[in-house]
C-alpha cells in the first residue's frame, strides 16, 4: 500500500485556513495533514478553528522563518500556502533560497480564499512562483493569465479549480415565502459606523415587517477576535444601540457557514463569498446595492448575476435567483447540475479517464481533476526546479526587499539572525510565558483597532 502524502498547510487567518485545509483535502485526498498558523494580528483563535471544521494531525504557529526551517526539516510532499501575497512571496524566495538549484521539494500551491476584486495584479504578483496558483472560476482563470502573460511571466501555474468548500445539499424551498432570512456579515464591508449601523438597522427592520420570518446576522468573530480582514466596527456591539433592540426574530449567530445556511431560504449580504456558496445550492441570494455598487464595496463582482437588490425590494417580497451563464462563469453549479468539486474519483476526468487527458475537466465533472493531475506529475519527479518568482532584485528591487524584511528575510531570502528562534532546551514555563505574553500583545492590538482607532478617528473629523 503506498504510504501517504505528507501535506502542510500554512493558513494566517481563519477564512484562509479553512481554503488551505479544504484545498489541501480535494488535492491530495489520502494524505497526512500538518497545520501551520502564522503568527501575526489575525492569527486564529481555537474556537475560530473549531468552527471550520477541518482538523489537522499537528497544529502548531510559526513566524516565516520558523516554517522554512520546518519544510526543510520535514520534507513534505505538498505545501499550501493560504496567505496574503507577500506573506506568499516570502515563503517561495525563502524555498529558492533552501533549494537554489533543482532538488528534491515540496510541491507549492497557492490561490485566493474567494472573491478577487481588489489589487489584482499587486496580489497575482506577489503569488508568482508557486506550482501551481489556483483559480476558483474560469473567470479567474482567464485575468490570472492575463495579468502575468502582461508582464511576460510564466502562466503555467495558473490552474482552473473551484472553491474547494463549495458543498451541501441543493436548496428545497418549503413554499413561496422566505421563512429564513441569513445576513451575511463582513469585517471591513462597508468600513463605516453609519453604513454598517444602517444596514443592521434595516435587517432589523425586515424582521419587524415579517414577523413570520427569522432573520439571522451571521457573524464573523466573536469581539477580541480578528479575521482576515480588520473589522474595527464589530455588528455586535452596533446592535446594542439599534433603537429600540433587536426584535425576538432576529438575532447574532456565529458557527459554520454551510451550517447555518443548511437552514436559510434567502441569503443577503454586501459581498461575501457566502453567496458563492448559497448560489451554489440554489438558495435565493441577495446582494445589497443599498450602499451603491463600488468597487470599494466589491459587489461590483456580482454584476449580471441576476442577484443585485436593496432591502426594500427584500422587503416587498423579492427572492433573487443567480443567472446560469454568470454562475457557470464563476464557477457555481447551476440548478440541476452536479456538483463539479464533488464528482469523479481523485485524479480521474469526467469519464473516469486520466484528468490530464481531459483539458476542460474543470469544467466538467471535477473541478480538481486538473490540479490533482499536475500535482501527481509533480511528485513523480525526483528533482523540481527551484522557485522562479517574477519579482526579483532585479524586477522589483524597491519593492522586493522591504516584504521579506516584514518576514524578517534578507534580500536573498535567507532568515536574518535570530529570525528562526530555538526554543529546544527552554523550560516549559518560559515557553508558556511567551505564549502569553503574545497574546496579550494581539490582544492589545485588537482593543486599538476596535475601540481606540475609531475614537480616534471621530475626535480628527471635529
Amino acid at each position: 500500500m503506498p504510504e501517504r502524502k505528507r501535506v502542510a498547510v500554512l493558513a494566517d487567518s481563519d477564512t484562509r485556513w479553512k481554503w488551505g485545509a479544504t484545498t489541501a483535502l480535494r488535492l491530495v485526498p489520502d494524505q497526512r495533514l500538518t497545520g501551520y498558523l502564522l503568527r501575526g494580528r489575525a492569527t486564529p483563535t481555537a474556537r475560530q478553528l473549531g468552527e471550520v471544521g477541518v482538523r489537522a494531525d499537528r497544529l502548531a504557529e510559526v513566524t516565516c522563518a520558523e516554517f522554512l526551517a520546518e519544510i526543510e526539516r520535514e520534507r513534505y510532499d505538498v505545501v499550501v500556502l493560504a496567505l496574503v501575497g507577500g506573506a506568499v512571496q516570502a515563503v517561495l524566495h525563502g524555498a529558492r533560497a533552501l533549494w537554489p538549484t533543482p532538488a528534491g521539494r515540496p510541491v507549492f500551491v497557492t490561490g485566493y480564499v474567494g472573491v478577487v476584486y481588489e489589487k489584482l495584479a499587486d496580489g497575482l504578483l506577489l503569488r508568482h512562483g508557486a506550482d501551481l496558483v489556483l483559480a476558483n472560476s474560469r473567470h479567474d482563470a482567464e485575468r490570472f493569465r492575463a495579468v502575468y502573460e502582461g508582464v511576460g511571466a510564466d502562466a503555467g501555474a495558473v490552474t482552473e479549480t473551484a472553491l474547494p468548500f463549495l458543498g451541501g445539499a441543493p436548496y428545497e424551498p418549503a413554499g413561496t415565502r422566505a421563512h429564513t432570512v441569513v445576513f451575511a456579515v463582513q469585517p471591513s464591508v462597508p468600513d463605516s459606523r453609519a453604513d454598517r449601523a444602517y444596514l443592521l438597522e434595516r435587517a432589523a427592520g425586515h424582521a419587524r415587517k415579517h414577523p413570520d420570518r427569522e432573520v439571522l446576522i451571521k457573524l464573523r468573530s466573536k469581539p477580541g477576535e480578528h479575521t482576515t480582514h480588520l473589522e474595527e466596527q464589530p455588528y455586535q456591539r452596533l446592535a446594542e444601540k439599534v433603537p429600540g433592540g433587536l426584535p425576538a426574530n432576529c438575532r447574532l449567530v456565529y458557527g459554520n457557514m454551510g451550517e447555518v445556511l443548511d437552514g436559510a431560504d434567502l441569503l443577503v449580504t454586501v459581498s461575501s463569498t457566502a453567496a458563492l456558496e448559497s448560489l451554489h445550492r440554489s438558495i435565493p441570494t441577495a446582494i445589497l446595492t443599498d450602499l451603491g455598487i463600488r468597487e470599494a464595496l466589491g459587489n461590483h463582482h456580482f454584476l449580471g448575476s441576476g442577484c443585485l437588490a436593496s432591502w426594500d425590494q427584500l422587503d416587498s417580497g423579492l427572492l433573487p435567483e443567480g443567472d446560469p451563464v454568470w454562475l457557470a462563469a464563476q464557477g457555481v453549479r447551476t440548478p440541476g447540475a452536479p456538483n463539479p468539486a464533488d464528482a469523479g474519483p481523485a485524479g480521474t476526468g469526467p469519464a473516469g479517464g486520466p484528468a490530464s487527458a481531459v483539458p476542460g475537466a474543470a469544467a466538467g465533472g471535477d473541478a480538481y481533476a486538473v490540479a490533482r493531475a499536475k500535482v501527481a506529475g509533480l511528485l513523480t519527479a525526483t528533482r523540481l526546479p527551484s522557485p522562479a518568482p517574477y519579482y526579483t532584485l532585479t524586477t522589483a528591487p524597491g519593492y522586493l526587499p522591504g516584504i521579506l524584511a516584514r518576514h524578517r528575510l534578507a534580500p536573498d531570502g535567507r532568515p536574518l539572525p535570530g529570525a528562526a528562534r530555538q526554543e529546544a532546551g527552554e523550560s516549559r514555563l518560559r515557553r508558556r510565558l511567551r505564549a502569553h505574553l503574545r497574546e496579550a500583545a494581539r490582544g492589545a492590538y485588537r482593543h486599538g483597532v476596535q475601540r481606540v482607532a475609531p475614537v480616534i478617528r471621530r475626535l480628527g473629523e471635529l
